[in-house]
């Protein structure tokens, strides 16, 4: 799991960040053969998490990618508590930090719903099959709709006891 995605999600295991893999990465965890462009992540947006990331990031130039001029990520202790989402690019690709998942809630339902899996021999979260299916219905997006669909494939074969997996 090397990589620009695998590397970010390591420096956030190390850096000790509270979160759970979400999105295409977690479909790609399970067994979706889909491509994505980013990294999605439902943390705990607590100012001790946030400034944590933060860290994580630092010598990796983080920018919110949606805002005008793509502004430095600069969280302090005043500002850290005005943000819900944070979309950030870094030099080794997107992370989208959100604090709720669509159909499953924030982050204490998100963890509750996640499965823990072992990555470079680190412990990280990810978002159970089961919850992600719920997600990908909720956001009911048309690449939402072909990961469904994968992901209910992969679900079924796991029942017949054809596959492993998280």
């Amino acid at each position: 799991m090397k990589g620009g995605f695998a590397d970010l999600l390591e420096r956030l295991a190390d850096a000790k960040v509270e979160f759970v893999i979400v999105g295409g990465y977690a479909g790609i965890v399970h067994g979706c053969t889909y491509m994505t462009q980013d990294v999605d992540i439902c943390c705990d947006f607590a100012p001790a998490n946030l400034l944590a990331l933060q860290r994580a990031l630092s010598d990796l130039h983080p920018v919110h990618r949606m805002t005008p001029g793509r502004v430095p990520l600069e969280l302090t202790a005043a500002n850290v508590g005005e943000f819900q989402n944070l979309y950030l690019d870094t030099d080794l690709g997107h992370l989208d930090c959100l604090s709720e998942i669509q159909g499953v809630g924030g982050y204490e339902q998100v963890k509750q719903a996640s499965v823990a899996i072992e990555v470079e021999g680190r412990e990280l979260r990810v978002l159970s099959l089961d919850a992600l299916i719920i997600a990908k219905e909720a956001m009911n997006r048309r690449r939402d709709k072909e990961a469904v669909r994968q992901l209910k494939a992969v679900r079924r074969l796991r029942q017949e006891g054809t596959s492993g997996g998280p």
